[in-house]
């Protein structure tokens, strides 16, 4: 047991003072707001919950800015993906745990606690398949032990290179699965991360173009009611190929076909009728927002405005890792529909109210729906995931209640967050994780052998 003692906190029901936080096994086993701190409570000025990133490519973090150089032709997601296609077929078991394990240092670092790991590379470099079909997986799951972060494990089922069943692309061959192998995997994934405390496993369709529709229905039970998650519309492209095979945009062909409820989340869903954003918020989906990757690769805007408007709940993933921050997916999402509408404090919900703290609280619950995760925020029986910031941070003195949360996520920049407890840990203190030199000479020696 340890027992945590903040000047402020945000809980559930609001911001309080002088919050006592006791911790055992993991979790938190109380929380008493408005006591004076007992000799041995460790003491702090600011505590937040932690957030998950509940849409990660682990393995991309290796290639985060080599995809910068200008080709012959306009440079797309498609162009960028020939790119990731090249990185992904060169990575071996021991590269993915390199680099997954700097990812979730670096994660943590800032402010991201839990991680939903939508994994796709399965196989061996020449396409075969590894003698344990969860290999990769558990070089997942050994990073997530190694960083202390949660892991919401999202194996990723992939058949086809393009709607209507289209062979695979060469540079997809360790992603493949027939249903009868994605089975087998899902069976080893569990086994992978049975030791792993806290962690919890869904499925992956990758998405309509990856998936036919009776592999999506077979697929489906074996997330054993966890959580679902699918690439949507997240480019101009795949909705125009979606029509032309269907007739349906891809949320409104989910929408129409797939049994979508509060387990899933549709990752991106950018390019939506208004019909599909109001339809989609009424089934308790959750929307998988990626505003840094979405910006990076040119994808365009989700209509936010309109989706909370609705009713939607969100939450923000860092997808392809090109840069890891809370605040910077937050930043990013609002100042995208600050462009968007040429207004300030879009997503804000009210007159008077904060914009970071709507930012926050919404991503909080999104991302503890999407992943399965029964309580969000810093409540008993919840993992033990908090974050302090550092109120000697230029950005954030003087500053109290929601204004340190929006002095932290359009302001502060780095250097804004002190320690960070996962599960129960203190793997954070000062702003550093504690394997953080360890993870990067790892990381720099597997990714040295990548690019030369």
């Amino acid at each position: 047991m340890s027992r945590l003692h903040f000047a402020s906190a945000l809980l559930p029901s609001g911001w309080a003072n002088d919050v006592q936080v006791v911790l055992t096994a993991g979790a938190i086993a109380e929380v008493t707001p408005g006591v004076t701190p007992s000799a041995g409570d460790e003491r702090h000025a600011i505590a937040l919950p932690g957030l998950a990133s509940l849409h990660s490519h682990a393995f991309q973090r290796g290639m985060a800015g080599l995809a910068e150089l200008r080709g012959d032709s306009t440079d797309t997601f498609w162009t960028w993906r020939e790119t990731m296609y090249r990185f992904a077929l060169a990575m071996t078991p021991d590269d993915v745990a390199a680099v997954a394990t700097l990812l979730y240092v670096e994660m943590l670092e800032q402010g991201f606690t839990r991680v939903g790991e939508f994994h796709y590379l399965h196989h061996d470099r020449d396409g075969s398949h590894y003698a344990d079909p969860a290999e990769m997986a558990a070089r997942v799951a050994q990073a997530a032990e190694a960083s202390s972060i949660g892991l919401t494990l999202l194996p990723s089922f992939y058949a086809h290179g393009s709607f209507g069943g289209a062979a695979p692309h060469d540079g997809q061959r360790r992603f493949i699965c027939s249903v009868d192998q994605f089975a087998k995997l899902m069976t080893a994934s569990h086994e992978a991360i049975a030791a792993l405390p806290d962690a919890n496993i869904g499925i992956a369709p990758h998405s309509l173009r990856a998936v036919a529709p009776d592999e999506l229905a077979a697929i489906i039970p074996l997330a054993e009611g966890g959580p679902v998650h699918i690439h949507a519309a997240e480019q101009v492209k795949e909705v125009e190929d979606c029509l032309a095979w269907s007739g349906r945009r891809p949320v409104q062909w989910l929408l129409e076909h797939a049994p979508v409820d509060q387990r899933w989340c549709l990752i991106h869903a950018t390019h939506m009728t208004d019909e599909e954003v109001g339809t989609f918020a009424k089934t308790g989906a959750v929307a998988g927002l990626c505003p840094v990757t979405e910006a990076s690769l040119g994808d365009g805007i989700f209509p936010g405005r309109e989706f909370a408007d609705a009713g939607g709940l969100f939450g923000v993933g860092t997808d392809s890792n090109v840069l890891v921050g809370v605040a910077e997916e937050l930043r990013q999402l609002e100042y995208g529909q600050r462009l968007k509408h040429r207004a300030r404090n879009v997503l804000s919900s009210g007159a008077g109210r904060s914009t970071g703290r709507t930012l926050f609280d919404t991503a909080l619950a999104g991302g503890a729906r999407a992943l399965a995760q029964p309580i969000a925020g810093l409540a008993p029986g919840a993992r033990a995931d908090i974050v302090t910031l550092d109120v000697a941070h230029p950005s954030l003195a003087g500053r109290a209640r929601d204004a340190i949360i929006d002095g932290w996520i359009f302001a502060a920049g780095n250097g804004a967050i002190d320690c960070v407890w996962a599960g129960g840990n203190k793997v954070v203190e000062s702003g550093r994780h504690k394997l953080r030199q360890a993870a990067r000479e790892r990381f720099n020696a597997a990714v040295r052998r990548l690019v030369a």
